[in-house]
């Protein structure tokens, strides 16, 4: 008897299940990415029991033709690649037929869905690997998946579910993950009856259907993903981030990027997309760090949500089983390229605000607050109004990007580092103390010089009102803060 035999296909997809669908959440994934490659712009889910007993997810996508409904259920069935060449270029969110395949191995499977073109819709049903024929369905346009008892035929491994309420953790991270990732699609999210998040759009009416892709750098966009980050993250967040939007030949940045004040504990509210895809790439994750490694305390993490994009082939994403992680072709370009932008935001975030400052009437209620720390753009909650989402300050930028614009990358001008910094709040100083016997006339002069210049080496004398953000700088504390004065009194940087 042969000790090398062929395993049967339902066995096939219930080991591969346990790769793909690990999780109640990786089939809400899934099923999620499917509804945007189809066009949704509506999308709900219900959840029972954390996903376990029941996951149904609905949207008005493009539907699927009563043909193609049980190849849908089938391994390696897509209709998103056809050859290698498509798969090194692809720029869909699902392309190997898999999941719903591993889905209908382990669980009660049924798939509903009517095309534009069909007068109704079709239903099909799976269990234990059998796919009953096509059956008339009362289904609007679009697709219902509808998952009921997760691993009710692998008891094995059903037990390694986690609780009700760790399962939902994990399906409202996942489901907060896409809703991010598509600001111009609505989304809802119920568990055990309960609306839990019900995501508008905010599109006008005349922008109906326009591809996020044709939509990019429009405002009500960008208005609609402001809104969506604070509805997921909180309006802490929105209040404290800083728009983010820099673009070299095919690659672009772009996104919400939080101020120091807004650090955190825990890596919780770091969102990075590439090609609209959520990913945990090593090589993005130190360029962000490093962006803000000379304003934020090393044991605490930033916060931001960044979308990368950049032409398909340029990055492989059939890299993991869940294609959580990515490879970039021309890795140091990229983490270059990602470093100075974030760097050069942060940067005029607080010579946005130095300027105004400088330009404002001086009298005691300009640009002052009755809060000491009202001074630094990256500690007070009100002050990130003076940059809105989607505005644009002053660029310093200059790049250039060979071979491609994707193998090197070049920064003519590097923002002031903490060192730096402390040196030329001195410079403050002593320009301050000169400016103590200035006239008045002088004064006015100045402040047209003042306004002309951002950078703190500016030797036109300057008076009690000009002082910097911060103050002047009085010594380090630990080796990490910095301890200034300003009017209001002192500031712990």
């Amino acid at each position: 008897m042969p000790s090398i035999r062929l395993l049967p296909d339902l066995l096939i997809n219930q080991i591969a299940a346990g790769e793909v669908i690990e999780r109640p959440a990786a089939a809400l994934k899934e099923l999620l990415e499917n509804s945007l490659d189809a066009g949704a712009t509506e999308i709900s889910v219900q959840l029972e029991q954390g996903g376990i007993k029941r996951l149904l997810v609905r949207d008005n996508g493009r539907g699927i033709s009563k043909a193609d409904l049980p190849l849908a259920l089938l391994r390696h069935a897509t209709s998103k690649i056809a050859s290698l060449d498509d798969l090194q270029s692809v720029a869909s969110m699902g392309f190997r037929g898999e999941a719903l395949a591993s889905m209908a191995a382990v669980a009660q499977l049924t798939l509903s869905s009517r095309a534009a073109d069909d007068a109704h819709g079709w239903q099909v049903e799976a269990l234990d690997g059998r796919i009953s024929a096509p059956a008339p369905s009362s289904q609007s346009a679009g697709t219902t998946v509808d998952i009921r008892e997760l691993y009710f035929n692998t008891p094995a491994r059903r037990k390694f579910l986690k609780s009700e309420a760790t399962e939902f953790a994990h399906c409202q991270e996942a489901f907060k993950r896409i809703a991010l990732s598509r600001p111009d699609v609505s989304f809802t999210l119920q568990h055990n009856g309960r609306v839990i998040w019900q995501l508008t759009t905010g599109v006008r009416s005349e922008d109906e259907g326009v591809k996020i892709e044709e939509a990019k750098g429009d405002g009500w966009l960008r208005d609609a993903a402001l809104k969506r980050v604070s509805a997921l993250l909180g309006d802490e967040f929105g209040h404290a981030a800083i728009n983010v939007s820099h673009q070299v030949a095919a690659l672009s940045l772009q996104g919400l990027a939080a101020l120091p004040a807004y650090s955190r504990g825990n890596r919780d509210s770091q969102y990075f997309f590439v090609n609209g895809r959520f990913v945990r790439d090593k090589v993005a994750s130190h360029a962000l760090r490093q962006a803000y490694q000379d304003i934020l305390h090393h044991q605490r993490h930033p916060a931001f949500v960044l979308f990368l994009d950049l032409p398909p082939e340029q990055v492989d994403v059939n890299v993991h089983p869940a294609k959580s992680e990515v490879r970039f072709r021309e890795a140091q370009g990229i983490h270059q390229f990602i470093f100075h932008t974030l760097q050069q935001a942060l940067s005029v975030s607080v010579v946005t605000e130095d300027t105004d400052s400088r330009l404002a009437p001086k009298t005691p209620s300009t640009g002052l607050s009755n809060k000491p720390d009202s001074g630094f753009r990256g500690i007070t909650s009100d002050l990130p109004t003076l940059v809105p989402f989607g505005g644009s300050g002053p660029s310093r930028m200059a790049s250039s990007f060979i071979n491609d614009g994707f193998s090197s990358f070049q920064q003519h001008q590097i923002p002031l580092g903490a060192a730096q910094l402390n040196a030329s709040y001195r410079v403050w100083e002593a320009q301050s103390a000169q400016s103590a016997v200035a006239s008045e006339s002088t004064v006015s002069s100045d402040w047209q010089v003042a306004s002309e210049k951002t950078a703190p080496t500016d030797h036109s004398p300057l008076t009690a009102y000009d002082s910097p953000p911060l103050g002047f700088a009085l010594a380090q504390l630990a080796g990490v803060y910095i301890l200034a004065q300003n009017a209001q009194g002192l500031i712990v940087v």
